[in-house]
């Protein structure tokens, strides 16, 4: 039985708020602490936040141009399957399920399994089942189509940006008091690598990249994917350089460095135990939202990779019904439980963040294949061709060789992962004639 083929069913609205849910997970409630640790005042501190912004508008731009050009599921598996062979689509493909969005989903939803033990007084030995337990919630809720699954997501997104309202607003309002200088400079920390700490911004910034993996779902795609990865990069920008703001007013630079929850930190300041464990609540929330985007964004990519002969053919199984990649949802999340199981936060979100931002440098390269070979202007086209992606993917590939180097473990696990694709793919190739050789 032929699939039925994706139905176009999100809006703007959903599109954008697929955006802003797909960034803001676990990141901004936890690294601006990092980031404090490694400037040396609070100027410095926003202002890293604020070129970490640009920098990732800077590849939503790009990513806006090729989905105009490309709007169908699959994101950057088919941009790469297409400017660079099978092969490359392939290794990305590989990895995303292995380590990038199973990684990510684990990494997140064990934030979940964190925050609700300590909201609820509950025994740190369920941390995992409890982080488990999010990641088959948010797979069940998108088993019966991308409307409803866009609706809960939407839910989610708005109180996450709730809770980021509630805790600026507390911050600034504690600021009002005259208790601190949000923006002076630290007594005690000393400026490092801006390079070290831009590392911890730009890992809260990834996940820009979901909408165009849902590409084949959205309505009017050459308009409306441009408009909400822009709109939704904005809301984030604005949210994050607020939240900063609110951490530095309450808690100062060197209270912001010492701390390890600044977000809990603030609101147990302002409003005790109870602020503590509302804004736990707002981050538990946050995290599912976070796991919901990543894993059906992920699914697209593998039902892609199997209608194309380079994975199962059951994950291209669209439901007759619901029209939902059911079986690839499935099968990625089960790998993320088995990660959740087996690794810890810390690894998992070390494999994760560079399999990540190494992919979009190598994504965006696929930009400029796109410029000469495309027929053609697309409804949209990035700005200041070629230097914003070039600014984009010198940026990235200098942050990618800071983190190899701070943290070769972690990256040459992930590149062993890519490098163990080229047998797997050599035996795909030889078993089934449909993937072209």
């Amino acid at each position: 039985m032929e699939n039925p083929g994706y139905a176009r069913r999100l809006t703007l609205m959903d599109a954008a708020l697929i955006v802003v849910g797909g960034i803001i997970g676990g990141g901004i409630f936890l690294n601006p602490g990092i980031v404090a640790q490694r400037t040396g005042s609070g100027w410095v501190l926003l202002g890293l936040w604020v070129a970490g912004g640009l920098l990732t508008l800077i590849g939503c731009l790009c990513y806006a141009e090729l989905g105009a050009r490309r709007p169908e599921a699959g994101g950057s598996y088919v941009y790469l399957r297409e400017a660079f062979g099978r092969l490359a689509g392939f290794l990305f493909g590989w990895t995303m399920l292995l380590v990038i969005y199973s990684g990510s989903s684990a990494a997140v939803a064990t934030i979940f399994g964190s925050y609700a033990t300590s909201v609820f007084g509950l025994s740190p030995g369920l941390i995992k089942p409890l982080a488990i337990g999010a990641l088959v919630f948010v797979t069940g809720l998108n088993l019966f189509g991308i409307r409803f699954g866009a609706q809960v997501q939407n839910v989610f997104a708005i109180l996450k940006l709730t809770a980021i309202v509630v805790l600026v607003v507390t911050g600034v309002a504690f600021a009002g008091a005259g208790t601190t200088q949000a923006l002076a400079a630290s007594p005690t920390q000393v400026t490092g690598s801006l390079a070290g700490a831009l590392l911890p911004v730009l890992f809260a910034f990834s996940g820009f990249s979901y909408l165009n993996n849902l590409a084949g779902e959205v309505r009017d795609p050459q308009r409306t994917l441009p408009r909400a990865l822009i709109v939704g990069m904005l809301v984030v920008i604005a949210a994050y350089v607020l939240t900063n703001y609110a951490y530095l007013a309450v808690l100062g630079h060197d209270g912001l460095a010492a701390s390890q929850a600044p977000a809990a930190d603030v609101m147990s300041r302002v409003f005790g135990t109870a602020g503590a464990k509302l804004i736990a609540i707002g981050i538990a929330i946050s995290t599912l939202g976070f796991c919901n985007i990543t894993l059906v964004a992920g699914a697209r990519v593998l039902q892609v990779m199997g209608q194309d002969g380079l994975f199962f053919s059951s994950v291209a199984r669209l439901h007759p019904r619901y029209r939902t990649p059911n079986i690839a949802l499935m099968m990625l999340s089960a790998w993320a439980i088995v990660l959740v199981w087996i690794a810890n936060y810390g690894q998992l979100l070390d494999f994760a963040a560079f399999g990540d931002w190494a992919a979009y440098a190598v994504t965006i390269a696929t930009l400029f294949w796109y410029r000469r070979h495309g027929q053609g202007r697309p409804a949209f086209a990035t700005p200041a061709y070629p230097l914003l992606p070039l600014v984009f993917l010198a940026t990235v590939i200098g942050v990618v060789v800071a983190y190899t180097w701070d943290k070769p473990l972690s990256a040459g696990v992930v590149c062993l992962v890519v490098l163990s694709g080229l047998p797997v793919y050599a035996v795909w190739r030889r078993l089934f004639s449909k993937v072209a050789r």
